[in-house]
């Protein structure tokens, strides 16, 4: 089914898609209203933000669902006037600790290898694989909240590969083999969690088109070509939360969020220089900027303090996520914490690689807004690493605009049956 009919409910003839994505941070609600075009961008046409209260989020999650929806509403009020539409659909990003993000591969040896694969006995392989991904997830949630029978939900999944005797496919329907092998990524999240996001789209009228795991829609976004053959690893440090995504064979393997960003900075530079909060993050944005800020080297040498500690909980994130083997060369940063020199210096430092199995030192870059695939910003204000997050929430859509394959609508008829 097309994007147009799956989408609007309406032909391909119809006028381009307007959509919303948002981005439902810990320091600020973010929405930005664009529209798909017939080529496969999405064109930005406005841009809105929103200051969160201390209190209404907590290390990425809705603390204060009727302040978080106020906010929310105030950044979608800014995007709609500048856009000149309202979109009634959106894209919605989640975070926190509790999200877990991984791929399974399900390998499976069938016993009529001469017999061409059908769509049924696809859609039994992709079962085996979401089951297990389900149990895995609420395994992982039980042990770290310590509380049993969590509910635990389904955010999105996505098909990253198949294989045949181990010829890759991207459609296994009518092939003829032995051996094969689905590979699905998912996203699972607790109920409590979940549920807050789809209470603050729904309040604010909101058509949620999909709810994404944000290192996710930040991995796709960025993943070119060179990611595609060398691997990647992909690090918001948002105000919250640090979300880590690994790429690697050309898929997405596995991602990672831990409470630690970007506000905790802040808080430590308020308490050290004995101002108010605000005072110490509009600090902490000059000092990353390299502007000129009173006792700069003090200001260093507490932030330097926090990021190590912040280093060690990437290095705890990227040891379970490598499994042992070894990880990508290249480290992609984004969200506003990126900007601080102390952070991209931690991930160069040679004792963090000879900690890692890294085959020689990262190679870390700050993506840029111009780096995202798909996403055109048509309003100027999409300028620094802050912006990524939101953008790939909006290249979600692009890929939703895509024809449906065959193991992605083998993939929906399945989680249709699961009902997760």
């Amino acid at each position: 089914m097309s994007f147009w009919r799956r989408l609007l409910g309406r032909n391909a003839e119809a006028a381009p898609a307007a959509c919303t994505a948002l981005d439902v941070g810990t320091e600020f609600a973010k929405a930005l209203a664009f529209e798909i075009d017939e080529a496969g961008h999405a064109n930005v046409r406005g841009v809105g933000r929103q200051r969160q209260g201390l209190a209404h989020m907590q290390s990425g999650t809705v603390a204060d669902i009727a302040a978080v929806v106020d906010n929310c509403a105030a950044a979608l009020q800014e995007a709609e006037e500048m856009a000149g539409f309202r979109p009634s659909q959106a894209v919605v990003g989640i975070a926190g600790e509790l999200v877990k993000g991984f791929t399974t591969t399900l390998s499976q040896e069938r016993k009529r290898p001469d017999q061409p694969i059908s769509e049924a006995e696809l859609q039994h392989l992709i079962d085996g694989v979401q089951r297990e991904a389900l149990r895995e997830a609420e395994r992982a949630v039980t042990w770290e909240t310590g509380l049993p029978n969590v509910d635990v939900r389904l955010v999105h999944a996505a098909v990253t590969g198949a294989a045949i005797d181990g010829y890759p496919v991207t459609n296994p329907v009518g092939f003829q083999g032995r051996h094969v092998r689905i590979s699905i990524f998912n996203a699972f999240a607790p109920l409590v969690h979940l549920g807050a996001l789809q209470s603050v789209a729904a309040q604010l009228d909101l058509e949620l088109l999909a709810v994404v795991a944000e290192p996710f829609a930040v991995a796709r976004c960025l993943g070119g070509d060179q990611v595609q053959q060398s691997g990647g690893l992909f690090v918001d440090v948002g105000g919250g939360t640090t979300d880590v995504a690994l790429v690697r064979a050309g898929g997405i393997e596995g991602t990672r969020m831990f409470a630690l960003g970007g506000r905790a900075f802040t808080k430590s530079l308020a308490d050290q220089l004995g101002v108010p909060f605000q005072r110490a993050e509009a600090v902490k944005i000059d000092y990353a900027r390299g502007l000129d800020v009173p006792d700069r080297d003090r200001v260093a040498a507490v932030v330097a303090e926090d990021v190590a500690v912040w280093s060690a909980g990437v290095e705890l994130v990227l040891e379970e996520l490598s499994a042992g083997d070894l990880l990508p060369g290249r480290i992609y940063l984004c969200g506003g914490g990126a900007g601080l020199p102390e952070v991209q210096a931690a991930l160069r430092d040679a004792g963090f690689a000879r900690r890692l199995p890294f085959a020689r030192p990262p190679e870390v870059t700050v993506a840029a807004p111009g780096e995202v695939r798909g996403v055109v910003d048509q309003t100027g204000l999409l300028v620094d690493q802050q912006d990524v997050t939101p953008m790939g929430l909006a290249y979600q859509a692009v890929e939703m605009a895509s024809e449906e394959s065959t193991l992605d609508a083998a993939l929906r008829h399945v989680l249709r049956a699961m009902k997760v």
